[in-house]
């Protein structure tokens, strides 16, 4: 089986002071980055040791955020061979990915606000991250 590492492209960044726990980042990330195509179907993520010394967490962080990827059905995990972004998509019906999307802007846009940014500003920020976006530039 052969996978492609995505080392290069995608890096995990965490923000101890933001309140949010490190796992929850974590998954957040890897969430975040299969919605942005920065990570697809194959990618390989890194060990669970080799993110914990890269990041300078506890092992045990790195494996409670890729156990509930896994059970989220967003990755898979080959013994032997690594952690890799799953090939299969998540399939939902309609009604509850739009009731899952408003929760999420609606989660953002609160916490935008609890800290000082106008939804605005949290708008501009997101449509930059959008591949088309970075084309354009």
């Amino acid at each position: 089986m052969s996978a492609k590492t995505n080392s290069h492209a995608f890096r995990f960044l965490l923000d101890l002071h933001s309140g949010v726990p490190v796992y929850r980042q974590l998954i957040d990330q890897v969430r975040g980055g299969i919605a942005l195509g920065s990570l697809g179907a194959g990618d390989q993520l890194p060990t669970v040791r080799q993110l914990a010394v890269d990041l300078a967490i506890n092992p045990n962080t790195v494996m409670r955020a890729y156990r509930e990827l896994e059970l989220g059905g967003l990755l898979e995990t080959h013994q032997g061979t690594g952690t890799f972004i799953a090939k299969k998509k998540v399939e939902k019906r309609e009604a509850e990915r739009e009731r899952q999307l408003s929760q999420l802007a609606t989660e953002t846009a609160a916490r935008a606000g609890a800290a000082g940014f106008t939804v605005e500003e949290l708008l501009e920020r997101l449509s930059e991250l959008s591949p088309q976006a970075a084309r354009r530039r």
